[in-house]
């Protein structure tokens, strides 16, 4: 019967360590990177997506500064942005994602033809539909992520990548 109170102390200091670690933690300090390894969008101020509705109701279509259309199809919630991307790969003016997000050149635009104009994503907000989010943050760098393959792209003043 003595390995009960052994026991106890043993489990008490390990809750004791956890709670320590907790509580020094700051509350305030945001993770600046989500499990892909992109930028976190989720503190991002959410949009309604009805607002960005667009090609007959089938995808969600909005614009960011430097001329770059972006979609995110509701069929399969494939997503992309066309236009001129800042430091792409082989100066690419397409990125788009899916299970593998990645670059390519084309001779017209991909994302923002049907007749109606997209509108702008305002600066620290965020698109999202079901397991795609794109945002925008202040210094006008996109991160689109998709949270189920945990992949997605940047594009930015300083640069296009994916991962």
């Amino acid at each position: 019967m003595r390995i009960l109170p052994i026991l106890g102390a043993v489990a008490s200091a390990v809750v004791a360590v956890m709670l320590a670690g907790v509580a020094s933690a700051d509350p305030d300090t945001p993770n600046p990177l989500d499990p892909s390894g992109l930028p976190n969008v989720n503190g991002l101020t959410p949009v309604s997506p009805l607002e960005y509705s667009t090609l007959a109701d089938t995808a969600y279509g909005f614009t960011i500064p430097g001329g770059i259309s972006c979609l995110i199809k509701r069929a399969d919630a494939s997503y992309g942005c066309s236009g001129p991307l800042p430091g792409a790969p082989d100066g690419a003016n397409l990125v788009s994602g899916s299970t593998a997000p990645g670059f390519a050149t084309t001779d017209r635009p991909i994302y923002g033809m049907g007749g109606e104009p997209f509108k702008p994503l305002p600066p620290g907000s965020r698109l999202s539909y079901r397991e795609v989010s794109c945002g925008l943050d202040s210094g006008g760098t996109l991160t689109c992520v998709n949270n189920r393959w945990q992949n997605g792209f940047v594009v930015g003043p300083g640069g296009s990548y994916t991962t």
